[in-house]
């Protein structure tokens, strides 16, 4: 599956945009793992010490931010679906 990065997230990936390896019917959930694993200085930068994302931190399914999603995290990925994944941004 495709996933995009932006700005500081970038460098801990290598690049603005990822090909990661997902089963078909995998969710929000298990990407997001599947992704700390091939990545795992990305888990100190989106989790918090509990394991939850943190809320300055944005994944974003076909434009849409996965807290507004019906599922949710439970929300079961297509090949098609756009990710993309956004760090905390400030600026005036």
């Amino acid at each position: 599956m495709k996933v995009n990065f932006y700005a500081t997230f970038r460098p801990l990936v290598g690049g603005k945009t990822i090909m990661l390896p997902l089963p078909e019917g995998s969710t929000v959930n298990v990407m997001l793992q599947t992704l700390f694993a091939h990545y795992p200085a990305l888990t100190a930068q989106m989790l918090d010490e509990n394991g939850h994302l943190f809320q300055h931190v944005h994944v974003f399914v076909n434009g849409r931010d996965v807290p507004f999603l019906e599922q949710g995290f439970d929300t079961v990925l297509k090949d098609s679906d756009s990710l993309d994944i956004f760090p905390p941004v400030g600026g005036g």
